[in-house]
C-alpha cells in the first residue's frame, strides 16, 4: 500500500533536511497542522509574545549563523506584523524563511474573512514570495526557499502554506537532498592590481563593512588582518566581524557624525573596503583629495556619488582575501604606519570611564558593564543607543 503524508508533514522533513532545529512564531488556526508536524520533529518552536519579535529573532540568527532563520505566522495581521523584520533582514543581507498560514485556497466557508495578499505584500520586502499550492511540490519550493535566501546578497524568503495544502494527504515524496555551492575566488589579474595598489600605500587602512558578516568568510577576513598587519575598524554593521581584541583594531566608525576613528580614516591614503554594503554610508569622502579605495566584496561595487572605487576584488570573499594575503605578506614596511593613532583613540574612548556623576557618562556606563559581563557576552540595545555610544566603546573581543 502505497504510503501518504500529510502536507505539512512534508514541509516540516524538509526544514529538518536544511538544519532547522528552532523556529519562532505563534501558532494560529491557518497553521495548526504545521505545529502539529512540529511537534513530532526535532525542530524546537520558540514561541514571542508577537510576529514582529519572531521576524527580529529569525533574522538575527541567520546574520550570526549564516544559515536562515526561520519565523512562523498565522494569515493576514499576524502575517502582516513579520513585514519590519523581513524590510529588516532585506536591508542588512541576512538570510531568513517566513512561513505564513493562509485559508483554504481549493475552497473557503468563511469568504475573504481575514485574507490579505501576502504574497504580493512580502514581495518587495524579500527576495522572492511564493505561495505553495500543491503539497507534493514542498520539498522542492522548501530547497529552493533556503537557496535563495543564502544566495549573495541573502536575504529573507517567503513561503504562504495555505491551510488546505498543509492538510493534503499525498505520496510520500523524498526531501532534495543539499549540495555545496563553491563561490569562485576574485581574478588572479584583480588581486594582482590590488596586491600592486597595497604595496604602494604609504598609508593602509582596512574597512570592514556590513557584507562582512558572513560566518563562514571570518577566518579569511581574521587572517588577512593578521598577515598584512594592515590596522582596521569597522562600520557600525560591520563591529564584530573580526575579533577586536586584537591591537591593529582602530574601532568603530560612525557613517552620520565624526569621531576619533576618523582622525586615521582622514590619514589614509587607501582605504580596503571589505564588505562595503550601500545600506551604509562610507565614513569617508572620495574624490580627487580622498583615499584610493579598493573594493572587496562577493560582488561587484553598487557604483554611488558617495563610493566609486579605484579597484574591485570580487568574489568569495575569505579565500580571496588569502589569495591576497599570499602576495602581500612580509612586503608591507609601511603597513603599521596609523598605529600610532590607536593610542590616542583609545584615550579618547576610555576617557571619564570611571567618573562619578548622576546621569553617568555613557564611557562610564560600558565600563560598569564590562564588569558584570563576561568577555564573551552579548549586549542588545536600542539601536539609537548603539549608534551613539555602544558600537565605538565597546570595544568586541
Amino acid at each position: 500500500m502505497e504510503r501518504k503524508a500529510k502536507g505539512s508533514d512534508l514541509f516540516v522533513a524538509a526544514l529538518e533536511n536544511e538544519g532547522v532545529d528552532r523556529i519562532f512564531g505563534i501558532p494560529g488556526e491557518e497553521n495548526l497542522d504545521l505545529v502539529e508536524s512540529l511537534r513530532a520533529s526535532r525542530i524546537e518552536l520558540v514561541l514571542t509574545r508577537h510576529e514582529q519579535a519572531a521576524a527580529f529573532m529569525a533574522a538575527t540568527h541567520g546574520r550570526l549563523t549564516g544559515k536562515p532563520g526561520v519565523c512562523l505566522s498565522t494569515l493576514g495581521p499576524g502575517a502582516l506584523n513579520l513585514s519590519t523584520g523581513a524590510a529588516y533582514a532585506h536591508l542588512g543581507g541576512m538570510p531568513m524563511i517566513l512561513i505564513t498560514g493562509q485559508k483554504p485556497i481549493m475552497s473557503s466557508r468563511q469568504a475573504r474573512f481575514q485574507i490579505v495578499d501576502v504574497v504580493a505584500t512580502m514581495k518587495p520586502l524579500t527576495k522572492l514570495s511564493r505561495q505553495i499550492v500543491s503539497a507534493s511540490s514542498i520539498p522542492t519550493v522548501v530547497r529552493d526557499a533556503f537557496r535563495v535566501a543564502m544566495e549573495e546578497r541573502p536575504g529573507p524568503v517567503h513561503l504562504e502554506l495555505p491551510e488546505d495544502v498543509a492538510g493534503d494527504e499525498v505520496p510520500a515524496v523524498p526531501v532534495i537532498p543539499l549540495h555545496p555551492i563553491e563561490i569562485p575566488v576574485a581574478h588572479r589579474a584583480a588581486l594582482d592590481r590590488a596586491a600592486e595598489m597595497i604595496m604602494a600605500a604609504r598609508r593602509p587602512l582596512v574597512m570592514m563593512g556590513a557584507a562582512t558578516s558572513r560566518p563562514r568568510s571570518t577566518h579569511g577576513i581574521a587572517s588577512f588582518v593578521r598577515r598584512t598587519g594592515i590596522p582596521f575598524f569597522t562600520t557600525q554593521m560591520g563591529k564584530g566581524t573580526v575579533p577586536g581584541g586584537t591591537n591593529l583594531y582602530m574601532g568603530t566608525a560612525a557613517l552620520s557624525e565624526r569621531d576619533y576613528v576618523h582622525d586615521a580614516i582622514d590619514a589614509a591614503d587607501l582605504i580596503v573596503a571589505i564588505g562595503h554594503d550601500p545600506i551604509e554610508k562610507p565614513p569617508f569622502i572620495m574624490g580627487p583629495s580622498g583615499p584610493k579605495v579598493i573594493h572587496v566584496s562577493y560582488t561587484p561595487a553598487s557604483v554611488e556619488q558617495v563610493y566609486f572605487p579605484d579597484a574591485e576584488v570580487v568574489g568569495d570573499v575569505g579565500p580571496s582575501l588569502e589569495l591576497l594575503a599570499d602576495r602581500l605578506e612580509g612586503k608591507l614596511p609601511q603597513a603599521g604606519a596609523l598605529l600610532p593613532l590607536r593610542e590616542e583613540i583609545l584615550k579618547h574612548i576610555a576617557d571619564r570611564a570611571t567618573e562619578a556623576r548622576w546621569p553617568p557618562t555613557p564611557q562610564r556606563i560600558v565600563h560598569d558593564i564590562r564588569q558584570v559581563i563576561p568577555e564573551n557576552g552579548i549586549v542588545a540595545l536600542d539601536n539609537g543607543m548603539y549608534k551613539i555610544w555602544f558600537a565605538r566603546n565597546y570595544r568586541t573581543r
